[in-house]
């Protein structure tokens, strides 16, 4: 045939349609002298060529570059040989329309299933055209059946010097000179195992495992049938710990000699190493059909098919051993298949078998103990509590200390049927030895005793067993449960309580396993009881730092999440799909079946991996530029592994755990401590996207915003109190609200700005917003703005006392400026409107003094101490301060009686009138009546 530069050639006889990556090495062979030989024998030797493959290297290749170098995708040695015989596999299977091997599709995933099939479903000619085949077609001339002279290829009399000559050198030691040799003879004969296998042999002289492996796998696969290569190649494999390249191996090794049983005891073995029970179980089964007489061998395959879930596969196994074990069967394989179907909650199943066994086996003698009590076990399930009793009456006080597992199986099936009174009793014939149980069998005596609702004996045995279980979090609970239900408040909180001792005295190696008292659900349960007792302090110092730790780990969660970064082992396995078309290399031109969106991501993942060498590069260059030692930091290439389980899991999708959020923000800001609440609160919203209801979303924003206007920097809670006006436009509270917080911002806040000004656009009959706006321009002096808003204002609230006040102070402080040229009729509104307020307001004290201010202010005095004596005249009684909807009372707020009247105020200020105009006296008159004391 006609060599194709890159390939890799099978020999079959029978797979004669192959594409590019695939050759097919036929025979060297004279087309003229096809075979005489017998044609029977030759058939049946064509028959076993058909069933097994060998690669060979073909074209103008160098083998050595597959030992010299490994390919980018980083496949291993084996992988490369099972891409091949894939493929092989895949071809023939085509040919033959039946699966290549009994793993051929099991191995695959759907998407490339479904590409195999379409393979399969196409055409010679097609696969042809559309690969561009350039090999020779293969000769119509119809096969004859014999021996094919010339088919074996004859090594010349050159090479045969030169492997005597490194076999020579190799011998005294001159390993560099054999190493030459055989390379000389490896681009000359290719497919000659000897001068792989020599090699294998020098490089491990000097210590090179690692390539003499490379060397010995090749050799192995120019001579698939020597089972010696193949087992050393196993325990090589073994040595490097790569247990998937000696299970490769294995397999060989099993083809190459099916006759030695414990190459195949060793891939069993191997299968569960790795975790892949269901091909142990496989091969265990198989096992047990060229030994059927070890019954350890099958009672393994049956416990490795239902630990991987096929619990009807083994039944199937230890229903057929009985069958064909009618008078002889081993009883440990019926007490194992009753424990198959017990376990599947088939008692009576288990039962027929456990009597069947008991008239057939043990006609003549006592049915062993074990299986005697598995059958009272399933007569308890099956509600036959007098059958079952008559059973377990063989287990006696007496012979408890012989049979412990017996009575404690006995007790947790009754337990499991809710005879507790029974388990009880067989639970106690253990009692006296229970320390040696590390405090479980008290637990269960324990959960006995609650059923029974028997809370002081339970209580006992909780105790005894909290001391002896590592992890005792859930008795714990149970037991500060039956407590408080007793009243016992203080052992409660003892029993969730660490010993400052105990915490001392653990020993680093045990610390991480018997740290119960940092358990979420104990911290938790510590909380709600302190919170019952009205221990708020408390409350709060148990459950803040668990609820912050819980937000953190979450928030870091999602967005780790939320990068969706490939790390670059995923990349590197995505790319193994594609052809290396690295010069050289063994494998080169060779290409897996894969589907169109696999070579797809292969195909970004290599531009990835290139990307990320570059970068890679670069660092390196500019560091080592500066004279700094470069390390690689690939820190961003895998997923974090530092990641823990939060103390309380989905703590934002549980009700009960909403309002313990609520109340521990509101505990916090009883407290004071205003930022903490306040970061509880972000979190929150920050996680609460797709999980909390508006709300509860409503509820933490509300909390929020009360929050916010009592911390030193308001703007945190800026996004509260926006969404809270947001919600609720026209409501005068959520305003008060907002503006307390924003007062204490600066006034230059552009989202401040920004969001009032679109507040008014929206709602432009709100008026909160309008008067907002104008005592901002007040307090930077723009009276004729503010005048212009605060007029706004009354258009849409007339009768408003605060309005009216605000239009006639600005009015007035605008006639007072230097640009107004009608200052009297701006001075004559603005008095108006103070009058309108003293009216509004009932003719009260506060009314009277804002007028005797404004005369005051513009030098009317005069008519200034004819208001202020008013004021004098009127006594105020106190009023509390307004406060917002549930804001805490401020301890500064509590002051003296008197402090809502405006009678000291007026005094001083009439005063200062007497002075300036030269009243000395009665100035010190009006400060002796009212401000002495």
């Amino acid at each position: 045939m006609e060599d194709t530069q890159g390939t890799i050639a099978m020999r079959d006889y029978c797979a004669d349609e192959l594409p590019l990556e695939l050759g097919l090495e036929e025979e060297e062979e004279d087309n003229d002298n096809d075979d005489d030989g017998d044609g029977e024998n030759n058939g049946a030797s064509e028959e076993e060529d058909e069933q097994e493959y060998g690669f060979r290297f073909q074209g103008e290749m160098n083998p050595l570059a597959f030992v010299e170098e490994h390919d980018a995708a980083g496949l291993q040695p084996y992988e490369r040989f099972e891409q091949v015989q894939y493929h092989y596999e895949a071809l023939a299977a085509k040919k033959h329309n039946t699966p290549a091997s009994p793993h051929y599709y099991s191995r695959e995933t759907p998407a490339k299933r479904l590409r195999q099939e379409e393979i399969h479903g196409a055409s010679f000619e097609e696969i042809m055209e559309a690969m561009n085949y350039g090999m020779r077609r293969k000769s119509k001339k119809t096969k004859k059946k014999g021996r094919r002279k010339g088919s074996k290829k004859k090594i010349n009399s050159e090479l045969t010097r030169k492997l005597g000559d490194a076999t020579l050198h190799y011998a005294h030691g001159r390993y560099e000179e054999a190493i030459s040799d055989l390379n000389e003879v490896i681009l000359l004969a290719p497919n000659l195992s000897d001068p792989y296998h020599t090699l294998g042999l020098i490089y491990n002289e000097m210590g090179d495992k690692k390539r003499a492996l490379n060397f010995y796998m090749i050799a192995a696969h120019l001579t698939p049938k020597d089972a010696s290569l193949w087992k050393l190649l196993v325990t090589w494999s073994i040595e490097l710990d790569n247990k998937r390249q000696a299970n490769y191996c294995l397999s060989k090794a099993i083809t190459a000699d099916p006759e030695d049983i414990n190459l195949q005891f060793h891939r069993a073995s191997i299968y569960v190493e790795l975790g892949e029970y269901h091909k142990a179980a496989e091969s265990y089964e198989q096992i047990s059909r060229l030994c059927p007489d070890n019954i350890e061998v099958l009672k393994t395959a049956t416990q490795l098919y239902q630990k991987c879930g096929q619990h009807e596969r083994a039944i199937y196994i230890l229903e057929d051993y009985l069958t064909n074990h009618v008078n002889d069967a081993d009883l440990s394989m019926v007490d194992l298949l009753a424990s198959v179907h017990m376990e599947g909650k088939a008692h009576d199943k288990a039962l027929e078998h456990i009597k069947h066994a008991q008239q057939v086996y043990c006609a003549e003698k006592d049915i062993p103990l074990h299986l005697l009590i598995k059958s009272g076990i399933c007569h308890a399930h099956l509600r036959q509590t007098e059958k079952a009793e008559t059973i377990f009456s063989v287990l006696q006080q007496e012979n408890a200390c012989t049979h412990p597992h017996l009575i404690i199986e006995v007790a947790d099936s009754l337990m499991t049927v809710e005879q507790y009174e029974s388990a009880l009793k067989y639970y106690t014939m253990l009692d006296g030895d229970g320390n040696k149980y590390n405090g479980y069998l008290h637990l269960k005596i324990a959960k006995c005793y609650v059923s029974l609702r028997k809370r002081v004996q339970a209580i006992e045995y909780f105790y005894r067993a909290i001391h002896q279980l590592d992890d005792s979090v859930d008795a714990r609970l149970t037991l500060s449960s039956l407590l408080l239900e007793e009243g016992r408040d203080d052992e409660a909180i003892s029993v969730l309580s660490p010993q400052m001792e105990s915490e001392s005295a653990l020993e680093p190696t045990s610390r991480i396993s018997r740290q119960w008292w940092l358990n979420g659900k104990i911290k938790l349960k510590l909380s709600q009881i302190y919170k019952a007792k009205g221990s708020f302090e408390a409350f709060v110092d148990v459950i803040f730092p668990v609820i912050r730790e819980t937000l953190f780990l979450e928030t870091y969660q999602q967005k780790v999440k939320a990068r969706k970064r490939l790390s670059t082992t995923v990349l590197h396995e995505r790319v193994k799909v594609l052809d290396d078309h690295q010069t050289g290399n063994v494998f080169q031109g060779f290409k897996p079946l894969a589907s169109a969106a696999e070579l797809s991501k292969a195909s970004r993942a290599k531009r990835l991996l290139r990307k990320k060498a570059t970068i890679k590069e670069e660092k390196k260059a500019a560091a080592l530029a500066a004279g700094i030692d470069w390390k690689s930091d690939d820190s961003d290439d895998e997923c974090p592994q530092d990641l823990r389980e939060p103390p309380l899991p989905v703590l934002l999708k549980n009700e009960e755990h909403h309002h313990l959020i609520i109340d521990l923000c509101k505990s916090l800001s009883a407290l004071q401590r205003y930022w903490d609440a306040l970061q509880i609160i972000n979190l929150c919203l920050k996680l609460a996207c797709n999980t909390l209801s508006p709300e509860r979303k409503e509820d933490l924003r509300t909390l929020g915003a009360q929050v916010a206007y009592n911390i030193s920097d308001p703007a945190h809670g800026w996004d509260c109190v926006r969404y809270i006006v947001s919600r609720h436009p026209y409501s005068f509270s959520a305003w008060n609200c907002y503006y307390k917080v924003m007062s204490r911002m600066d006034n230059r806040y552009s989202k401040h700005n920004k969001f009032l000004h679109n507040m008014r656009v929206k709602h432009k009959d709100s008026v909160p917003p309008i008067m907002i706006s104008a005592h901002m321009f007040t307090m930077i002096s723009q009276h004729q703005a503010a005048a212009r808003e605060y007029l706004e204002a009354y258009r849409l609230m007339p009768d408003s006392p605060l309005i009216n006040l605000c239009v006639g102070t600005s009015l007035i402080n605008l006639a007072l400026g230097l640009r107004l040229q009608n200052k009297h009729q701006c001075m004559a509104q603005g008095l108006a409107f103070l009058f309108n307020n003293f009216r509004l307001c009932d003719n009260s004290q506060e009314a009277l003094y804002n007028i005797a201010r404004a005369y005051h202010h513009i030098g009317l005095v005069s008519l200034a101490t004819t208001y202020y004596e008013k004021v004098l005249a009127m006594p105020e009684k106190d009023y509390p301060i307004p406060k917002l909807p549930n804001e805490n009372q401020d301890p500064m707020d509590y002051k003296r009686p008197g402090y809502c009247d405006l009678r000291r105020e007026a005094a001083y200020n009439l005063h200062l009138i007497y002075k300036k105009s030269g009243a000395f006296d009665l100035a010190r008159q009006v400060l002796k009546d009212y401000l002495t004391f």
